[in-house]
């Protein structure tokens, strides 16, 4: 089964939306197969980010993630890196389909409620960011 990493975003979690998203992901019938709530620092930031370092919106990106908790979590499911990009919605919630997560819950571009990883490749190096193998069940 394939596994992707979700982070639900300070913005959602400080409005109350986590619980909804979590519920719609389960809905989906993917497994939760770890979670927790954390504080991200701007190491993890950067080892998270490495590939927007020195971009004109990095400084700010990591500002907002390490500004409050968050809520990090693998799914696990089949095709569910695909499949949970596609709920989530476009990463502007302007330009997100309705009735996904971004348009449902997201404020602005960066604000945008969660992270999806968007490969295979980038989940599992994402994935051993946030959680040990021992996290995961």
């Amino acid at each position: 089964m394939e596994k992707t990493l979700v982070l639900i975003k300070p913005d959602a979690l400080a409005d109350g939306h986590s619980g909804d998203i979590i519920k719609r992901y389960e809905a989906e019938g993917f497994k939760l197969v770890a979670l927790k709530l954390m504080r991200m620092t701007r190491s993890i930031a950067a080892k998270h980010y490495a590939e927007h370092i020195g971009r004109p919106y990095y400084d700010g990106l990591v500002e907002f993630m390490t500004s409050a908790p968050l809520i990090a979590m693998v799914l696990e499911g089949e095709n569910v890196i695909a499949r949970v990009r596609e709920i989530n919605g476009a990463t502007n919630p302007a330009n997100a389909a309705e009735g996904t997560i971004r348009k449902l819950y997201a404020r602005d571009n960066t604000k945008n409620a969660v992270h999806a990883s968007d490969r295979p490749s980038s989940a599992a190096r994402e994935i051993a960011i946030f959680f040990s193998e021992l996290e995961q069940f």
